[in-house]
């Protein structure tokens, strides 16, 4: 015996599913989209920063770990050389090192060459480097990707995250405000 023809109304509603799903994906990417990443909070403000021990990319200098956070207010940055982003804000994280922040890096989920190659193309702003190879120091600090900055008071806790690319707009009212604060007694 034949199937049953199926009802206009059926095929309608099968017709129009997939049209109502992809309506859908569009909103969420559209919402991803125009989602600004330095506006997720953090829940590690005002924390800590985690233990944290790691290997060293450069042969000629230590790795980075928690106990070199302390004394003074820093930056730790996230960053992977295969990141654009992290390719374009280098150029700001120099001029800041250059100015005498203290600037500490941590390569993401990176290949010690393929990191060594990038701080050889762009310049080496960090006064620490740790590798950060299997991404568990990032998951302890809160990273959703990079490139993230942090700042981290004189005894380090976490007072600022910036989730995204560095530009000298973002140094000028997020970050150097903020470091001044913290380096007032």
């Amino acid at each position: 015996m034949p199937p049953e023809p199926r009802s206009g109304l059926g095929r309608r509603l099968l017709f129009l599913l997939p049209v109502a799903a992809f309506i859908g994906l569009v909103a969420v990417f559209a919402f991803g989209l125009g989602h600004d990443p330095s506006a997720l909070k953090s829940a590690m403000i005002d924390k800590p920063a985690p233990a944290f021990s790691l290997s060293p990319i450069l042969e000629d200098r230590p790795g980075l770990a928690r106990a070199d956070l302390g004394g003074k207010p820093v930056l730790v940055n996230f960053f992977a050389s295969w990141c654009a982003p992290c390719r374009a804000e280098h150029a700001t994280l120099t001029g800041l090192a250059a100015a005498g922040v203290p600037v500490y890096g941590i390569a993401y989920k990176d290949k010690p060459q393929d990191a060594r190659r990038f701080l050889t193309d762009l310049g080496d702003p960090y006064q620490r480097i740790g590798l950060d190879f299997d991404g568990r120091t990032a998951i302890d600090f809160g990273v959703y990707g990079v490139p993230e900055t942090y700042i981290l008071d004189r005894d380090g806790r976490i007072r600022y995250r910036y989730a995204g690319a560095l530009t000298d707009a973002v140094l000028k009212t997020e970050i150097l405000p903020r470091l001044e604060a913290l380096a007032q007694p």
